[in-house]
């Protein structure tokens, strides 16, 4: 601890290539588990179908008895927005449902979440996921060309107040992370603009940036299995988030195999490999 801030683990070039190997086994799990979600399975299906890959590729998992939870993924439908439980709800068509996960290769970790619609899709939960992603895009690209932390934040609100079209909400109450040889640190990573400007953006700094908006009210509640957050209003959410690692060469994004590119390069930023 210094000055009463939780003290931020900078990682080496070394550890942050085997974050990325974690990230390329997490990101196929993830593959796995959305083409898995389709009318009829159950959630409880997409976790086996997750945790197999992980089985295959020697990883384990880093939610499986977080703090107690059940399974390798959080499969949140509709207006679940977070840590949901798999189990036997079974999956109907037009549901919209956030696959989040994560990995750990030689005790370091990834986390990463994508959001996908079952079957035939309602307009509205399109644009949901389009610009949840879409801010979860101009937020890292922000960790590219930001001096500090709280520029993430600035860079996914501002995005999300100038889409056109009724306005979408950002959770407050659930933010981002640092990760490394743990999978939540210091510092958090909020999704809205504030006048805390948190730590400095330095190399070896890896984060895990995931916005959390909604259709509705951005007012939540946990149910009775103390994990799974829901929205008050019954509005539909969604999240998406990639782990993102900072060198000194630029920044590559630790879950997804091509480093980010194909999200980052039409904002002006290349990723750059871990030297």
């Amino acid at each position: 601890m210094a000055f009463g801030q939780p003290r931020i683990e900078y990682k080496t070039n070394a550890q942050m290539r085997t974050m990325h190997e974690a990230g390329l086994v997490l990101s196929r799990a993830l593959d796995a588990a959305v083409a898995a979600a389709l009318p009829g399975k159950t959630t409880r299906d997409l976790d086996a179908v997750f945790a197999a890959v992980l089985r295959e590729a020697g990883a384990t998992s880093n939610f499986l008895g977080y703090q107690g939870f059940p399974a390798t993924v959080c499969t949140s439908v509709n207006e679940e927005v977070v840590h949901g439980i798999p189990g036997d709800r079974v999956l109907q068509d037009g549901d919209i449902i956030s696959i989040d996960g994560g990995a750990i290769v030689d005790g370091w970790h990834s986390d990463s979440a994508r959001t996908v619609i079952v079957g035939t899709a309602d307009p509205e939960d399109v644009r949901l996921s389009d610009v949840t992603e879409s801010a979860m895009w101009h937020g890292i690209a922000a960790l590219a060309t930001g001096k500090f932390v709280g520029d993430i934040g600035s860079a996914v609100d501002d995005y999300v107040s100038s889409v056109p079209g009724k306005p979408l909400g950002i959770l407050e109450d659930y933010v981002g992370h640092g990760i490394g040889s743990e999978m939540h640190m210091a510092p958090d990573v909020l999704n809205y603009r504030t006048s805390h400007r948190g730590p400095r953006i330095r190399p070896g700094l890896c984060l895990a940036i995931e916005p959390m908006l909604v259709r509705g009210s951005i007012d939540t509640a946990v149910l009775d299995d103390d994990w799974t957050v829901v929205t008050t209003d019954g509005k539909r959410s969604c999240q998406w988030e990639h782990s993102v690692a900072v060198h000194e060469k630029g920044i590559w994004v630790l879950s997804a195999p091509d480093g980010g590119a194909a999200g980052l390069v039409p904002l002006g930023v290349v990723p750059v490999p871990i030297p």
